[in-house]
C-alpha cells in the first residue's frame, strides 16, 4: 500500500470533503518521496504533529505518522523557529504525515465523541453539536443513572481524572452530552437539548459561571486525553483491515 492508497483508504470512511468549514488541512499534509510508489510498512498514530511524536515516530521506524491535529491550519505560513523544529524530522526521514481533524471528531464508529460514548455505554446515541455550521459531538442515555464522579470512571476507566469536574447539576446523570477537546463554551448546546452533564475536553474561566447558572453538571476531561479516542480506534481499524504494523505514540500533556 502506497501513501497514496493509504489517505485513500483512511478518506473512505473520515470523508474530509464532508468539513469543507474545517481549517485543517485534513489528508496528506507532508509527502514522502515517492507517494505513488513507496510501499507503507509501518503506521505511527499520536494525537499532535510536533517535534516529539514526528522524531518518535522516525525512530520506531513508521513511514507515516497520522495524527488529529496537524501542522497546517488553511493559512500560509513561514517554515522557520519551532515550525521548522516540528517540520524538519518529516523531510529528514522521508517520513510522511497525515492529519485528521474534524472529520475524526465526528464519526460515528471511529471519531472521538462517539469513541467516548461508546466507552461510556450510552445508548440511543445521535449526532450533537454545532460548530463553524459542522456537527460533531455525540449525545445519549446511560442505561442506568449514575453520579457524576461515577461517570468520571466510565470516561476514565484506565484511573486517569479528569481535569476539571462542575458538579453544578443534577445528583443523578442520565442523558450526556460529548464534544472533545477545547468545547467549554459549547455548554449551552447541552443544556439546549436537556443534557445533565456535558462532557469535553477543557473549559476556560469565563465559562465557569455560565455552566453554574445553567445547572449543568461538567466533566472537563483534558483536551489531550479525550482526543486519544479517535486516533486509537483509527489505528485498531487499520491493524484489522490491512496487513501493517501500527503503533500510538502517547505524549500527554496533562491539559
Amino acid at each position: 500500500m502506497t501513501l497514496t492508497e493509504l489517505n485513500r483508504y483512511f478518506n473512505s470512511f473520515l470523508h474530509k470533503e464532508d468539513y469543507d468549514s474545517d481549517i485543517s488541512l485534513n489528508g496528506i499534509q507532508i509527502s514522502n518521496s515517492f507517494p505513488d510508489e513507496k510501499q507503507i510498512k509501518k503506521v505511527a498514530f499520536a494525537v499532535d504533529a510536533c517535534e516529539a511524536t514526528a522524531l518518535k515516530a522516525a525512530e520506531e521506524g513508521a513511514d507515516v505518522l497520522f495524527v488529529h491535529h496537524g501542522l497546517f491550519w488553511g493559512h500560509c505560513q513561514t517554515i522557520t523557529g519551532n515550525h521548522y523544529k516540528r517540520v524538519a524530522p518529516f523531510i529528514k526521514n522521508d517520513l510522511a504525515l497525515i492529519a485528521y481533524h474534524i472529520p475524526l471528531d465526528a464519526n460515528e464508529f471511529v471519531g472521538n465523541n462517539f469513541g467516548i460514548a461508546a466507552r461510556l455505554g450510552l445508548e440511543k446515541v445521535r449526532p450533537f453539536g454545532k460548530w463553524r455550521g459542522m456537527t460533531l459531538g455525540a449525545a445519549g442515555e446511560l442505561p442506568q443513572e449514575c453520579t457524576i464522579e461515577e461517570l468520571a470512571e466510565k470516561l476514565f476507566p484506565n484511573g486517569e481524572k479528569p481535569s476539571h469536574i462542575l458538579p453544578f447539576g443534577k445528583k443523578m446523570i442520565k442523558k450526556v452530552a460529548v464534544i472533545s477537546g477545547g468545547a467549554g463554551e459549547d455548554f449551552e448546546q447541552a443544556v439546549k437539548i436537556g443534557a445533565d452533564c456535558y462532557i469535553t475536553g477543557e473549559v476556560g474561566h469565563e465559562d465557569y459561571h455560565g455552566i453554574e447558572e445553567s445547572g449543568i453538571n461538567v466533566i472537563a476531561g483534558g483536551h489531550y486525553n479525550t482526543e486519544t479516542v479517535g486516533v486509537q480506534l483509527v489505528q485498531k481499524r487499520l491493524e484489522e483491515d490491512k496487513s501493517l504494523e501500527t503503533l500510538f505514540i502517547d505524549i500527554p500533556t496533562g491539559l
